[in-house]
């Protein structure tokens, strides 16, 4: 297949799941308390201001996208991309999805946790999954499963 077809079709592909994951995003509320006192960085809630939303792949962004459309509410971001010394300062791995953009730490106010993860069981993006008991927020990262596998790699209690 020539190059410019596949460009094409890569382009289509991705317009395409844009528009099946926007609109349902963009309707997600931030009303109520759980979000009172939170700020907003790049578009996404934070709990605070050392949280970076702003390096986060398309992938993962599609993925929170999916999260928001099907609760119906924005995601707050506990943790997003990390740089080496915070990942350790945190407690992450050497290898962290954090430091390469493609993991978040999040919760869903007013959304059970359980429920979150039960989403997240059944949702094709979600490639990495740690549900850490007794912490509100949950980690989802965008890593490729590996090969066989039909739910997330799942560590940390899930």
């Amino acid at each position: 297949m020539p190059r410019f077809l596949r460009s094409i079709l890569a382009l289509i592909t991705i317009v395409s799941a844009l528009a099946a994951c926007v609109p349902m995003a963009m309707f997600a509320s931030s009303s109520g308390s759980g979000y009172s006192g939170l700020r907003s960085d790049w578009g996404t809630y934070v709990t605070s201001k050392s949280v970076n939303a702003f390096c986060l792949s398309p992938k993962l962004r599609l993925l929170i996208w999916e999260f928001e459309g099907q609760f119906g509410k924005k995601v707050v971001m506990q943790s997003g991309y990390r740089d080496a010394y915070h990942n350790s300062a945190a407690g992450g791995t050497d290898n962290s999805f954090h430091m390469k953009c493609m993991a978040a730490d999040f919760y869903i106010p007013g959304v059970d946790k359980a429920r979150l993860i039960e989403f997240a069981m059944r949702t094709n993006g979600v490639g990495g999954l740690g549900c850490y008991p007794g912490r509100s927020f949950m980690h989802v990262d965008v890593r490729d499963r590996p090969r066989g596998y039909n739910r997330p790699v799942t560590f940390s209690g899930c």
